[in-house]
Order: C-alpha cells, then structure tokens, then sequence
C-alpha cells in the first residue's frame, strides 16, 4: 500500500493507494483534528476493500465551503465524497444535488444516529448525508486559574458571570488572556459564535416577514457587548482567529475561557495535544435570562454528490467511516476519549466512554437543548440555529461576518458595521424576492 502526501493550491493532498486498486475515490474534507485522524486511519479501510484508493484533499473551512459549493453548483465532479454541514445538507437536497444514502448496509443501525442530528441531515424522510461528528457549543475553562481567582464556574453560566471573570482573569503581561472567542470572517467562523450569543440576548437575523434585524437594540447589545470582551480580556489579533487558532491557543495556556463547539474536549484534556489537560472544566453555553443559552447546533457530515459515478464505492466508505465499527476502531488506537463525539446514542450509553470523557453528559445536554426549529426568543421564518437554512445565507453570512470582523479589528466602529450588515443583507433579501 503507498501514502503519497501532497499540497495543491493551498490543500494538502493525502493519497492512500492499495496495490490492486481499481477506483479512486477523492474526498474533500476540513482540517480538523478528527478528520486527520480519519485520514490517517484510511489504510483500514484500503486493507478491507483492496479495490478502492482514497485521495484526501484537506482544506480550511472557509476554503472548502467556497470549493464544494462551486463544485456542486457547476456539476464540475471534482469530488467523489463531500464534507458538509447541516446547513448545506436539507437545501442541497432540495436542489437534487446530492445522493440519497440508501445502502449503507445492514449493521449501520441509521436508529442509532442522534434525534437531533438525524434529523439535521435528512429531507423527505430519506438519509442525504452520514454524520462524522456532531457539536454544539460550551464553555471550556481553566479550573487552576478559576480557583486562583477565588471564582466558582456556575453550571448554567450568565454573559455577566462570564464577562466579569473573564476581566479578572486577564494578566496580558503573563500572556493570559481571560476569553478566546472566533473573530475570523464566515458564516461558519466568526458569525455561528455571534448569531449563537445574538439568540442570547434576544436578536434574530431575520423578523417573521423576512425583514433583517442588525438596526435593532438587540444586535447593538450583542455586538458592542462582544468587541468590547475582546478588546478588554481577548488575545491581540483576534480577528484572525477561527477553531483551530483558538483550539492553539487554549491548548498552549493563553486562555482561561473559551466558548466553542463541543469537539474540542476531547483535544482539550488530551495530553498529547493540551499542556493545561488536567486543568479544564466544562459549562453550559451562557444566557442573559432570556431561555436560550449561546449554543449551536452543527455537524459536519459525508455526502455523495449526484451524479456521481462512483456512489457503491463513496457509499462504502461512507459507512465506514460513521460506523460503530469506526468508532471502535478509533478507541483502539486512541482512546475512548477521542472518538468522534455527537452522532450516536449508543456512544452516550457507553461506560468506557462516560469513564474517559467528563465533557459526554454536557455535549448530550448541549446538543439537546439547541433548538433550529425555535433558535430565537422572538419568532422566525427560517430554521438553524448559527444560520438560517436558505440558499442565500451563505453569501450574506459572509459579508456581514466581514463587517463584525473588522468591528473587532478595530477598523470601523460597531454602528458602521451594523449599518453595512443590515444594507448588505436588504439588499441581497431585496435581490433573491423575500422582501420589496
């Protein structure tokens, strides 16, 4: 069997070839850590089927949702295995982009898969994607640094708690920053952490007739509430950071709090991964009072685009790869800790798993309370929790993520970037027909 390892335009190519190999599978994915980890367990899945080989095309975030999408869009057929999200899953569907997920064999036990994911990654009843890894959002903490401080981390934290701890946890002289918060530009980046602490404190993106809300009190709460956090207890340069730069940065010390997705525990208490592993603890998503904490609801999944003219072989990997058989397979080499958390009952049924993962019952809970059906205190139109589920969010999630990003970069003020977002988005409601 030969590895080849590569970099094309910005993406690392990963080439797993067993000897009789007659289809070549290539599957676009993001750099987070489970799925390098995926990547590097892909000879188990060659050693089975000799027939197929597997090229990997790893990509940032922001990259792969501009590649896919255009692939998709365009029919262009570069990939014959898609990572997406829920976002694009129920709409992608809808289109007839992607391959219903039929025959995944017998043992997959599709009952097994999470209500609440389930349900992410379905249409019309029928399965359009196979969840990897699922998350929603949570406060990870240092407890040496809380117990310093002579603070106690409430289960259900408030934004006031979280705010007032971050201020006195804060020793920029010492390198310690009191909270890391995602500031890089995306809809997926920086704008699922703000539209997660907007339903906090009351905002929604669109009203019930589809007219945008950022010239609202809300928004104004939200937003200046977050640049002026990261301004006081933040890292310099915070508007470059998205998970994986946060992820560093907590695993290296530099942050006594940070509010981000679920999957991050596991490399968080991870020794090889974490100096501070023996040192974090775990809370709800914080609230104002209003009924909804600032947690997501995501997961990053595998489909097959349609049209595709290796779907028996894509199918197979796919089953592997979000198997009970894989997880088992991870838990093998790397322990329970690290297997990909968020998409099976079963797992969360698991004593091995429970015994090595103090974050599991709090994941579930998270999880569970994000609603994409009612994400708001007031109602609205649309469903999704850090997004709102129509075709056009991705472009206008992008540019109003750009305004907020440079709101924290200083490079304009909290009402100008609320005044761009709500015309940027007016205009592109105006354009797609939802409003006059």
């Amino acid at each position: 069997m030969k590895h080849v390892l590569g970099a094309v335009c910005g993406a690392s190519v990963l080439l797993v070839v067993p000897a009789m190999a007659e289809t070549t599978l290539t599957i676009a994915t993001v750099n987070n850590g489970d799925m390098i980890r995926m990547q590097g367990l892909t000879g188990e899945f060659t050693k089975k089927n000799p027939d197929i080989a597997v090229k990997w095309v790893t990509l940032e975030e922001n990259v792969l949702r501009q590649r896919v999408t255009t692939d998709i869009a365009t029919k262009g057929g570069q990939f014959d295995v898609l990572t997406i999200g829920t976002y694009e899953v129920p709409i992608w569907a809808k289109k007839g982009w992607l391959v219903p997920l039929a025959n995944l064999g017998a043992d997959y036990d599709v009952a097994d898969l999470l209500p609440k994911i389930k349900d992410a990654v379905s249409a019309d009843g029928k399965l359009y994607a196979a969840p990897f890894y699922g998350e929603s959002s949570m406060v990870m903490y240092r407890t040496d640094l809380f117990e310093k401080a002579g603070l106690k981390m409430p289960e259900k934290p408030t934004w006031d708690f979280v705010i007032d701890a971050a201020k006195k946890l804060t020793d920029k002289n010492a390198g310690t920053y009191g909270i890391c918060l995602r500031g890089k530009a995306g809809w997926g980046e920086n704008m699922a952490f703000l539209s997660a602490m907007a339903n906090s404190y009351g905002a929604r993106w669109f009203d019930e007739k589809w007219e945008p809300q950022f010239n609202t009190p809300e928004w104004k709460t939200t937003l200046t509430t977050y640049v002026n956090l990261m301004k006081e207890a933040g890292p310099p340069g915070a508007s470059s950071n998205g998970f994986n730069e946060n992820l560093a940065l907590f695993n290296a010390g530099k942050c006594a709090m940070w509010i981000d997705a679920t999957v991050a525990a596991s490399f968080v208490t991870n020794p090889k991964d974490s100096k501070v592993a023996d040192k974090v603890g775990f809370a709800l998503a914080p609230n104002t009072g209003l009924g909804k904490n600032a947690n997501w609801l995501w997961a990053w999944n595998l489909a097959i685009p349609a049209g595709s003219k290796k779907t028996e072989a894509a199918e197979k990997f796919i089953a592997w790869a979000t198997s009970k058989d894989y997880t088992k397979l991870v838990a093998s080499k790397e322990g329970w800790a690290n297997v990909p958390p968020g998409t099976r009952t079963s797992l969360y049924q698991n004593d091995e798993y429970l015994k090595v993962a103090p974050f599991a019952k709090l994941t579930l809970a998270s999880i569970d309370a994000a609603d994409p059906n009612k994400p708001t205190v007031k109602p609205v139109p649309y469903v999704g929790v850090q997004y709102a589920a129509i075709p056009e969010f991705q472009g206008i999630g992008t540019q109003v993520g750009q305004q907020f990003s440079a709101a924290l970069a200083g490079s304009m003020t909290v009402d100008a970037a609320l005044t761009a977002a709500q015309s940027a988005t007016e205009r592109e409601m105006k354009r797609a027909g939802y409003i006059k």
